[in-house]
């Protein structure tokens, strides 16, 4: 890793952790705001500690547009949590007809950036 890749990780690190420390929940109630609080911790915690040895420079900047975006999608609909796509099944169309298989794949492709370890971590 860069010396400027690490810096710019560190700064991602610090910017959540000082997002998580000003988190208002959007409903204003307080028990929902230390929930929120300690999800946004946790889940920067465990992805950053996943994450951590990575060497691959292509691997490394998904994973920083990955926490960008969730930062931004976070304080633009002030929610901590990853948003749900919902994409019904069957409902990508493969190139030629060959089922369920294509269908995986399509839906993996589709995948956006900032859903990319959500279900690995979950």
């Amino acid at each position: 890793m860069t010396t400027a890749t690490r810096q710019e990780v560190l700064g991602l690190y610090r910017r959540i952790f000082r997002l998580a420390r000003k988190w208002q929940a959007a409903s204003g109630q307080m028990e929902d705001t230390i929930k929120e609080k300690q999800y946004i911790l946790n889940e920067a915690r465990t992805l950053f500690q996943k994450n951590k040895n990575r060497t691959d420079t292509d691997l490394i900047q998904q994973c920083i547009d990955e926490c960008t975006a969730r930062i931004e999608i976070g304080l633009h609909y002030q929610i901590p949590y990853p948003r749900p796509i919902h994409l019904p099944p069957m409902g990508l169309t493969p190139l030629r007809g060959r089922g369920l298989r294509s269908q995986e794949k399509l839906r993996k492709f589709s995948k956006p950036v900032y859903l990319k370890s959500h279900d690995e971590v979950s």
